[in-house]
């Protein structure tokens, strides 16, 4: 049996003001493996619903990312399960940096699909919710029917780019990131001081962000990361035996996940149409999400 890891748990009072997300969280802490760590995710629509939208966060970020597109979903009688990856949001949080890593996160995904049993599954992602995302259909196919990819990669050992290289450099060097400015700074325009206060909630002080910390880390940018064998089995599933239906969308004013590598990766995706792009969106492009959601719902019937 695995050592129970020491974790944090965000206090419940820092997310008590969250005017534009007024949604029950649920709890998991007996997913297999994860024993002990407790995981949160928002469930909202009928649990009977035909459709199931499972949209993925990345960093960093947590499930109050969707909040735009989330009405839009149920509007259209889809239940909607968005699950704060352990390290963020409402999840517990392991303390240390070396406990997180490509596999950890992707189990955990596994693991929550398997125990809420979610079928019919439209797959919403963006940023490393798709670098993680993207190579679950390739392990339960019958499981998964559409997706929904907005600025994210699969990256297999080259890099991606001066802007995340400087990315990476600057989250290597600071124990305390600056997690509402930051995704202020990429959603110009997009945020308000509650949206702010909401993003940064999950992390009273450092000691609660090893998984932010972490999260640019283990993109696998350099041959021989972990991780790289994951992409590059999604990347074959989805050029060859990929037979749902996709949607894109590009924020074209992400400097680190913009537009060359997305049409790089729709050309991975067999029968993926050309992208929605929004021209005044950035990399947390969900922040432009409801026009988005229903352009996709429209393009996936």
């Amino acid at each position: 049996m695995k050592p129970k890891l020491e974790a944090l748990r965000t206090p419940e009072e820092r997310f008590r003001v969250l005017p534009m997300f007024p949604y029950a969280p649920h709890y998991l802490d007996d997913l297999p493996g994860f024993e002990g760590l407790r995981l949160h995710y928002v469930d909202e629509g009928p649990r009977g619903a035909a459709d199931t939208f499972l949209c993925l966060h990345g960093e960093p970020t947590w499930a109050y990312l969707y909040r735009k597109m989330l009405p839009v979903f149920t509007a259209a009688g889809g239940r909607v399960v968005a699950p704060d990856l352990f390290g963020f949001g409402r999840s517990d949080k392991p303390v240390r940096d070396a406990d997180y890593s490509f596999d950890f996160h992707r189990d955990t995904l596994l693991r929550l699909v398997e125990q809420l049993d979610l079928r019919n599954v439209t797959l919403v992602v963006q940023d490393w919710g798709g670098i993680l995302g993207l190579t679950l259909p390739m392990d339960m196919p019958e499981r998964f029917a559409r997706l929904i990819v907005m600025n994210t990669g699969l990256p297999v050992g080259a890099s991606l780019g001066p802007g995340f290289a400087a990315w990476k450099s600057f989250a290597a060097q600071y124990d305390d990131i600056p997690v509402s400015g930051l995704i202020a700074l990429s959603s110009p325009g997009a945020l308000n001081p509650f949206d702010a206060a909401a993003y940064a909630a999950p992390f009273p002080d450092a000691r609660y962000q090893a998984g932010v910390r972490r999260f640019p880390q283990l993109v696998p940018v350099e041959p021989g990361m972990a991780g790289i064998a994951h992409c590059q089995r999604a990347r074959e599933f989805l050029a060859k035996e990929w037979t749902g239906k996709s949607f894109m969308a590009i924020g074209l004013r992400d400097p680190v996940l913009g537009k060359p590598l997305m049409e790089e990766l729709r050309a991975t995706i067999r029968g993926c149409p050309p992208a929605l792009e929004v021209p005044g969106a950035g990399h947390f492009v969900q922040e432009w999400g409801e026009p988005i959601a229903r352009a996709a719902l429209k393009a996936l019937g």
